[in-house]
């Protein structure tokens, strides 16, 4: 059971690295951004196929894997 909404692996997209469904965006690039500085609002502006609810959703996955 995938419990993510926004986010799917696919070995035919990105080598199967997690991205924002239906996008090429990875999860790893917009984590990468968000380490950063950029602000969720500056990333929706780079890449404009995506949603701050995508951005959020990118930010607890990684949180399910520690513990």
């Amino acid at each position: 059971m995938n419990r993510y909404k926004r986010i799917e692996s696919n070995p035919r997209v990105m080598f199967g690295k997690p991205v924002i469904k239906g996008t090429r965006v990875t999860i790893e690039i917009i984590l990468r951004k968000l380490a950063a500085g950029l602000s969720a609002e500056e990333i929706v502006q780079e890449h404009p196929t995506i949603a701050l609810e995508d951005i959020r959703e990118a930010q607890i996955r990684p949180l399910n894997y520690c513990g």
